[in-house]
């Protein structure tokens, strides 16, 4: 029997939880194992931006509800996401399987990533389980994926993003592109997503790649196949 061997996938408190359902959704979609960390601050963003609250008696069904959600806030865009590959860990859990560097992950994947998470990692605090693993991640070289999001940033945050870099960590602001063609929120979040699941070498379909042709994203413009 195949061991399951998961993405862990870090929800901080930053604005863009969109982008932490689309990077959830691609690797659902890719077949990928998922262990998931909301972090406590993520949860008020949550439900500042989706109106979803996130409780841990009820975490399935409430993740299920925030992966049907799209970007524009319209429910069950996404319908019928199956979460059942999913395990997921409180925040406040130091005990939790990715905790320890012999747990069997593929990597970790922070979507959003707030500049508090961004310092806590660079420093090896680990003042909590989403920080922990990153940490852990980090000494068992594996991949990590930090997708900061947060602006203007601050010199020192800028210097700890560079620690990461030097860690071996992938530093990826989520910084949407234009040449995709994007019509709607959602084709800017994919976009993201899609450059997060590329740093972890995920298979997707969620953005159109540049192929060298010039107005490939303009309006009215068909898109490459």
């Amino acid at each position: 029997m195949k061991s399951r061997r998961p993405w862990v996938v870090g929800v901080s408190g930053a604005s863009g939880t969109p982008y932490a359902a689309a990077v959830l959704r691609g690797l659902l979609d890719a077949g990928e194992s998922v262990d998931l960390i909301v972090s406590r601050a993520s949860r008020l963003t949550l439900l500042d931006e989706t109106g979803i609250g996130f409780r841990d008696a009820h975490w399935r069904e409430d993740l299920a509800a925030w992966l049907a959600r799209g970007a524009d806030g319209k429910p069950d865009t996404y319908g019928g996401v199956d979460v059942g590959d999913v395990r997921y860990w409180a925040a406040g859990d130091l005990a939790a399987g990715p905790s320890s560097g012999s747990y069997p992950a593929k990597g970790m994947l922070i979507v959003p990533a707030s500049t508090a998470a961004v310092a806590g990692v660079a420093l090896g605090l680990s003042k909590d389980l989403l920080q922990r693993v990153a940490s852990v991640t980090l000494k068992e070289r594996r991949p990590l994926v930090v997708a900061v999001r947060e602006t203007p940033l601050s010199g020192q945050t800028l210097k700890q993003m560079v620690a990461l870099d030097e860690a071996g960590a992938v530093v990826l602001p989520a910084s949407p592109a234009f040449y995709a063609g994007a019509t709607h929120i959602q084709d800017l979040v994919d976009f993201v997503a899609g450059r997060v699941l590329d740093a972890a070498g995920v298979p997707h379909e969620l953005y159109r790649r540049w192929r060298g042709e010039l107005g490939g994203g303009a309006p009215g413009v068909p898109r490459a196949g």
